[in-house]
């Protein structure tokens, strides 16, 4: 029987991939678990009835408020845990220095159901609340601050580059109009820009206005594409050889920071491509478990849309102790 985290509410964490990340990451009894994006403990509980009463996990979340959720978890684990708090890029830095070594890593990228279901954390366009979008709410800058704080040209640049976001330099324009006149504090009123900056058909195009725009400010709120970057190599330090590191990404950056990472690693080899021969001398330090990232299927779609753009991918570390 899977351990039982919270009684089910309306903002339970639905884990996203669930079988499909107990296959990959094949945690045995005995061995020490890492998820580096706790959340409300979904996937946690699954990982920790596959080590059956033996082993170790670790939760690590930068959102403070999960806490909770993992004192909950932690009673029904059936194994030692304990919570890191902070960014799982530093987290996992202090992990290598201390000597600790994991056998299973998990990475589910983005914001939390949990975090998009409290509207008072201004992650969501859907509800009017404090413009804010802080994975930990003791950052320092939040959303507003960005949002009117930006230059013109800084705001273009964060909506096309981190959103893919079509007519980012109009809606940059029409929050710089905005905010001439009162400052921009609520989510609600960055939708309303948002719509009135963009043309009419497109307001009815794919998906809500203002979602890319949500999605690149709560990127260059918490810095997480820097972040995953710093993470994947401090991860990997962490990891016993024959160790696996599974990944589940929802952008399309990332997924592609996840996949460059996990293939250059599997390549070994960074001698040029005209060379005859290998001289380098490099061994792969990873084997990609996933050639190409893992989707949900239908009946986990139908079960929960909001994994409509979950990629995984997965790899094993190589070598020997």
């Amino acid at each position: 029987m899977l351990p039982s985290v919270l009684p089910p509410n309306a903002t339970d964490h639905v884990p996203v991939l669930a079988e499909e990340i107990r296959s990959l990451l094949d945690v045995r009894p005995g061995q020490t678990v890492i998820d580096a994006t706790f959340g409300a403990g979904g996937h946690a509980a699954l990982l920790a009835s596959d080590l059956r009463g033996k082993g170790k996990f670790i939760a690590v979340d930068r959102d403070p408020t999960v806490k909770p959720y993992f004192e909950s978890f932690k009673r029904h684990a059936g194994v030692p845990a304990r919570f890191l708090s902070g960014d799982y890029a530093d987290v996992f830095e202090r992990l290598a220095d201390n000597g600790l070594r994991a056998d299973a890593i998990l990475f589910d990228l983005g914001v939390s159901s949990m975090q998009l279901d409290r509207p008072e954390r201004g992650f969501s366009y859907a509800s009017d609340a404090p413009l804010d979008m802080r994975m930990d709410p003791s950052a320092e800058h939040s959303a507003r601050d960005l949002v009117n704080g930006a230059s013109e040209r800084e705001l273009t640049d964060i909506f096309r580059g981190y959103g893919e976001e079509r007519y980012s330099r109009q809606i940059a324009r029409a929050i710089v109009r905005r905010r001439k006149q009162a400052p921009i504090e609520r989510t609600g009123e960055l939708v309303e820009t948002i719509k009135g900056a963009i043309p009419t058909p497109a307001r009815f195009g794919d998906g809500h206005p203002a979602r890319r725009v949500f999605q690149a400010l709560r990127i260059a709120v918490n810095d997480e594409l820097a972040s995953l970057e710093a993470a994947l190599p401090a991860a990997l330090d962490t990891l016993h050889p024959g160790g696996r590191m599974a990944v589940i990404s929802f952008h399309s950056l990332e997924d592609r920071i996840v996949k460059r990472y996990f293939r250059e690693l599997a390549h070994g080899c960074t001698c040029p491509p005209e060379f005859p021969i290998c001289v380098c001398g490099n061994e792969p330090i990873l084997r990609d478990l996933t050639r190409r990232p893992l989707r949900p299927a239908q009946r986990e779609l139908e079960a929960n849309p909001r994994a409509a753009s979950a990629k995984l991918r997965a790899a094993v570390k190589v070598g020997e102790d």
